[in-house]
């Protein structure tokens, strides 16, 4: 178990988006033993009111004269352990826009007893108090920041508890593994002698299940932040008009000049739930305009971060000596894609113009960006090169530092495979488990320090 405790603050924050002109409310957190006082000092409420918990309020909130009316609002009490902190817990609900909402908020702030809250403060208070898992806490995270329907049900997935069942029951059964194994080295005379294929039978088994989770994540992450893929060629092969045709808008200058693209245009699509964001980026060439040069810098500082790059070439003219140039400057660990674009001005000459070798390679679609034709086809690679016919099954996707702390635990239960080998004592069996089970446990928040916990929540937006 944890060895901290939350902070006795009492603290406040905009629990939702603000900007002029949107959003007809707008919420305020405020979260501390002093939640419900504050509150009382701000608002005029007529009459008698009853401020027990889980009761809606109607009153206004009010300068500190209080005969100057900043907003009418509905104030939502609830006490703790009954709340999402599980502290006492006040929400204002005000006027959307800017001006009311960060009135009352400076309102509520004057007040000596309460500070803003740190990002993620109002979240980690909920996992220290118990309120939820850390886990949970992160699917929330996850949920906000969500791009696409597969995102969201996988972050709520992991609100559920989902993720947590799942590691706990993993820790579970190295836990079990352990204590059959310790009891051997305390009460070895007593105990009947232990299995050892048996055991190694469940390790084997347990790393099955926990590499599927870390195979998993993968595609979680490309469910979660999109798939990058960069366009790049030799000028006039249509990268613009292929960003447009795909994303279904005219985001790119589409011109017969050479060298059109100077900078780098961004458009996304959501395709079965994965977002893919295509970079269209300055054509790969030698050049004396120095503004172009800054664009193909940039160029091949996107192809180095991308996961697939787009080769494109003029399919009508052939492949050119120039195509084969940009071909050979590319990035190596990055998948391609090669797309010869322009088929509807196909002819009989076009296709001699194609060399052999690439007409015969895997990975090549052909494309009309002003017609449509082969759109599919390149739509169909995209979902296969990011695993989305696997997608449908997917329930749950560990986050990076989940990944990281499950893939440790992963290199643990790989050394136990050498003290089997070895044939060494029950002691070098336990060393390797001990810290397995204690990986497990910092990812689901059973073994954290404070300083860990913060960085996690930092991370956070405020007000969550």
């Amino acid at each position: 178990m944890n060895s901290f405790s939350p902070t006795e603050d009492t603290i406040a924050a905009i629990a939702t988006a603000v900007s002029p002109g949107e959003g007809s409310i707008a919420v305020i957190r405020i979260s501390g033993s002093l939640a419900i006082e504050i509150t009382k000092s701000i608002v005029h409420i007529p009459g008698k009111q009853d401020w027990s918990t889980h009761k809606v309020l109607y009153g206004h909130v009010t300068e500190k004269d209080q005969r100057i009316y900043i907003d009418e609002v509905l104030i939502l009490i609830m006490k703790g352990p009954r709340s999402f902190t599980g502290e006492d817990v006040v929400e204002i609900h005000c006027h959307g826009g800017i001006i009311a909402v960060q009135k009352i908020l400076e309102r509520i702030l004057d007040i000596p007893s309460v500070r803003r809250a740190e990002p993620g403060e109002f979240s980690q208070r909920a996992v220290l108090n118990g309120r939820i898992s850390l886990t949970q806490a992160e699917s929330i995270s996850e949920l906000i920041s969500a791009r696409s329907r597969k995102a969201a049900e996988l972050a709520i997935n992991g609100i559920k508890g989902n993720i947590q069942t799942e590691i706990e029951l993993i820790r579970k059964r190295l836990v079990d593994q352990l204590t059959e194994i310790e009891a051997r080295i305390d009460f070895e005379e007593d105990l009947p002698i232990l299995d050892e294929k048996q055991v190694q039978r469940e390790i084997l088994s347990i790393k099955h299940d926990l590499n599927e989770l870390i195979d998993n994540a993968k595609r979680g992450s490309w469910v979660r932040s999109g798939l990058k893929v960069a366009l790049t060629g030799k000028p006039n092969v249509g990268k613009s008009s292929l960003m447009n045709r795909l994303s279904k808008q005219e985001k790119a200058i589409v011109t017969d000049l050479p060298g059109t693209t100077r900078d780098l245009l961004e458009s996304e699509i959501v395709v079965e739930g994965i977002p893919v964001t295509f970079i269209d980026t300055a054509g790969l060439r030698e050049t004396k305009n120095i503004i172009e040069k800054i664009g193909i810098s940039r160029t091949r500082k996107t192809l180095i971060q991308a996961d697939l790059i787009m080769l494109i070439f003029d399919y009508s003219n052939g492949w050119s000596s120039e195509d084969e140039s940009i071909l050979k400057q590319l990035p190596t660990n990055i998948p391609l894609l090669i797309v010869g674009n322009k088929s509807d001005l196909i002819n009989n000459d076009s296709l001699e113009k194609v060399p052999k070798y690439i007409l015969e390679k895997e990975k090549l679609v052909i494309i009309s960006a002003k017609t449509g034709i082969g759109e599919n086809d390149l739509i169909n690679y995209l979902l296969k090169i990011c695993g989305s016919t696997k997608n449908h099954g997917l329930d749950i996707a560990l986050n990076e530092r989940q990944l990281d702390l499950a893939k440790s635990t992963m290199k643990s239960l790989e050394n136990i495979d050498h003290v089997f080998e070895e044939k060494l004592p029950w002691d070098f069996w336990t060393i390797d488990l001990r810290q397995a089970i204690n990986f497990l446990s910092e990812l689901t928040g059973d073994d954290l320090t404070e300083s860990l916990l913060d960085n996690i929540f930092s991370k956070f937006c405020i007000g969550k």
